[in-house]
């Protein structure tokens, strides 16, 4: 399914190829990356092993899987997908993402324009994003649902809370674990069952992870709108996806929703990546149902955790990164360090809270914050 350690090329070039500028030095990656990676997968092959199987990743290969699958190499300030840029603004640096056509409809509101700016017309946002500060693009992105970040605003310089490293091998940068009932959650004595209601990189990849240990996936996607991952490499969405149970609902209508209720109640885990606005309108509320018996854990993949300010805002995985300053510089500002980091680190820190939990037997609500994930790991 990935490479397994020890093969290809070494895992500081094997990043380095996605960082920086193209046709320039080779970047010096962040002090704490590659030490980070190797610490989340061994917690994970820790913690899977105490559950009865193993899982042994190479977490260089899992974080630069998705550009192998779809030929993607470095592009300096032009994430290695092309759908985030790193731009100067006023008073400092912001990550700004428009994957989505919608998102450019919204360029007017934004950037206090007349007319909405077409598709793909990055000089007219760089003009407009030069024009004001950072935390006013951001404010602004927030209320219009864009994923703007400013660079390194979740850096554990800026929120701090600087990494440990005398942290114990449990404690995770930007994974926060809440026990959400009373008493103990035991081990079923069957497989444990997990509904994988996100989308995209980080959640699917946590949930695959948890298939290997082990567990039952079920993957449940809306006939409405499925999964994007769909629309990118298909041997890097079948990494992500095979061997997990697909499920398809119609999300929009009562009997969808009630199906979706019935698979909720009957999991041990749940994933999911959508902000808790969206959660609401399906009838999903995580403490309450990890509280009243339902399922024993629940892990709540984020763009900014679920703070107020925060739980809503929009967040991808190159301008998470950027956020929590998981960037390489050089002369002319700051790049990208590989590709879309944010998704596959928060996935695998995910993957490593929720065996723990299972470990220990409690029940809890699981919040992945991809930024402070990334901050983490500078």
């Amino acid at each position: 399914m990935r490479p397994r350690p020890g093969t290809g090329a070494p895992p500081a070039a094997a990043l380095a190829a996605l960082s920086g500028r193209p046709g320039g030095p080779v970047p010096e990656l962040p002090a704490g990356l590659l030490p980070g990676l190797a610490r989340l997968a061994g917690i994970i092959a820790d913690r899977s092993g105490a559950l009865g199987r193993p899982v042994v990743v190479d977490p260089v290969a899992v974080v630069c899987e998705r550009a192998a699958a779809a030929g993607l190499t470095r592009q300096g300030d032009v994430s290695c997908g092309g759908a985030c840029r790193l731009l100067p603004a006023a008073d400092g640096w912001v990550a700004v993402s428009l994957p989505r056509p919608d998102d450019w409809s919204l360029t007017a509101a934004w950037l206090e324009r007349p007319t909405p700016l077409e598709d793909g017309r990055w000089d007219r946002v760089a003009e407009g994003v030069a024009r004001l500060e950072a935390a006013e693009l951001v404010a602004r992105a927030g209320l219009l649902g864009l994923a703007v970040a400013s660079v390194g605003e979740r850096a554990p310089d800026r929120r701090g809370t600087p990494v440990d490293d005398a942290a114990p091998p449990d404690h995770l940068p930007g994974v926060t674990v809440r026990d959400a009932g009373p008493g103990r959650a035991p081990m079923p004595g069957r497989p444990v069952t997990v509904v994988d209601l996100s989308s995209l990189w980080a959640g699917p990849l946590a949930a695959s992870l948890l298939l290997r240990a082990g567990a039952q996936v079920v993957k449940v996607e809306s006939t409405t709108r499925p999964d994007g991952a769909r629309r990118g490499p298909r041997p890097f969405f079948a990494s992500l996806n095979g061997g997990k149970v697909p499920v398809s609902l119609d999300l929009g209508a009562a009997p969808g929703r009630r199906a979706l209720a019935d698979l909720v109640a009957r999991a041990d885990v749940v994933v999911t990546s959508a902000r808790p606005r969206a959660l609401e309108q399906l009838g999903l509320d995580p403490w309450a149902l990890v509280g009243a018996g339902g399922p024993g854990v629940w892990l709540a993949v984020t763009g900014y955790g679920d703070g107020p300010g925060s739980a809503e805002r929009v967040a991808f995985g190159d301008d998470a990164a950027a956020a929590g300053g998981l960037v390489v510089r050089d002369v002319a500002g700051p790049n990208f360090c590989g590709d879309a980091l944010a998704d596959p680190v928060t996935g695998l820190a995910g993957a490593a809270a929720v065996l723990e939990v299972l470990a220990a037997g409690r029940r809890a609500v699981v919040v992945a914050s991809m930024a402070d994930v990334a901050g983490g790991l500078v």
